[in-house]
């Protein structure tokens, strides 16, 4: 069998805590950010963590088994 390759996006998106979490960055804050309010905006530079159900499919896309 050939080497299993990452997935070139998520190994930019995604980052692994210590714990073995995968922590994510919050959508809406590309563009369009002048109709946001200040809170908002703020509370989208926290890094939120990957739902339980969505895990198995990031960790695969990260290939870590």
């Amino acid at each position: 069998m050939p080497k299993m390759k990452t997935h070139s996006r998520a190994k930019k998106t995604f980052n692994v805590t210590g714990t073995g979490k995968i922590r994510r960055y919050k959508a809406f804050k590309s563009h369009l950010l002048t109709k946001k309010s200040k809170s908002r905006k703020r509370h989208l530079r926290i890094h939120g963590l990957v739902h339980a159900s969505n895990e198995p499919m990031v960790k695969r896309m990260l290939c870590m088994r």
